[in-house]
């Protein structure tokens, strides 16, 4: 059950570049210890919201509050001090390094040690060391349930296995937000089970509240607790999910002048029945 108040809150945001507006005016919430999930049609806007509210595009107007605090000019590296961290739609791990060197880079931005302590490894520098590789070896690696890969090169793992690790590398960074960009796009049926189960946990065990931008409208409709539509860089919809799946203007943006019903069936998860078969003379 979500807390009272959002921990996050977007206000009036608005992202042009050059002559194209990506976000016009996008105003929501996330709240606190929910699943909350940015859906719309390719090209709506989502990705460049997702880039907005972790720093790494700043907008022409509008404000950015994380868990009350103004973060609108806050670089994206203090952000994830703060507790925001995200994965990416296109996977950005480092290829030529192993899964447990990938998942401690997470950490560095609450690192406290100083440059000459960590050329040397002295004391502090080993402390932190030893201290982070526990935390993520106890913790982040049996909870995604990485152990068997834990020193394998991320450039030799499966596409399904690459998107565990840049969980876990986001995990290491110790989020309250975790944003999570396309965390099943390319994957099969059973690794989407596994991550839609891990996204649960973290929620659930953690303590973190998620917000994802999805595709799968099987997925969105099971797991969230909040959706927010957007279409052409507007919100046109935000609510629970049975709410959002019944809304004209979710329809219209996905189908125009489509099957209604198909669309309400993508909306839960089920397939779409084949024509029938034409009956012989």
């Amino acid at each position: 059950m979500a807390q009272d108040g959002p921990i996050l809150q977007v206000e009036h945001l608005t992202l042009s570049f050059g002559g194209i507006t990506a976000l016009n005016d996008v105003s929501f919430a996330v709240p606190s210890d929910s699943i909350t999930t940015l859906i719309g049609p390719n090209g709506a806007g989502k990705t460049s919201l997702f880039n907005t509210i972790s720093g790494f595009y700043h907008p022409q107007q509008g404000r950015i509050h994380f868990q009350g605090q103004d973060i609108t000019s806050v670089p994206a590296p203090n952000r994830a001090k703060l507790g925001l961290a995200r994965s990416f739609q296109n996977i950005a791990l480092f290829r030529g390094m192993s899964v447990l060197d990938n998942i401690k880079l997470g950490r560095h931005c609450h690192l406290r040690t100083n440059l000459l302590q960590d050329m040397w490894y002295l004391g502090a520098a080993r402390r932190e060391e030893m201290a982070l590789r526990a935390d993520i070896e106890t913790r982040i690696i049996d909870f995604l349930e990485i152990d068997h890969i834990r020193h394998a090169s991320v450039a030799a793992l499966p596409y399904g296995l690459q998107k565990r690790v840049e969980m876990a590398r986001a995990l290491a960074m110790q989020p309250k937000l975790l944003l999570l960009d396309e965390p099943v796009a390319g994957m099969n049926r059973e690794e989407t089970e596994d991550m839609a189960r891990f996204i649960l946990d973290v929620r659930a065990e953690w303590g973190v509240t998620v917000l994802m931008v999805e595709h799968d409208m099987g997925l969105v409709m099971d797991l969230s607790d909040h959706v927010v539509v957007l279409n052409f860089g507007h919100v046109i919809a935000s609510g629970d999910p049975s709410h959002v799946q019944a809304d004209p203007q979710v329809i219209q943006a996905y189908l125009g002048a489509g099957n209604v019903s198909d669309l309400r069936r993508r909306l839960r998860g089920q397939a779409t029945p084949a024509p029938a078969a034409i009956e012989e003379a």
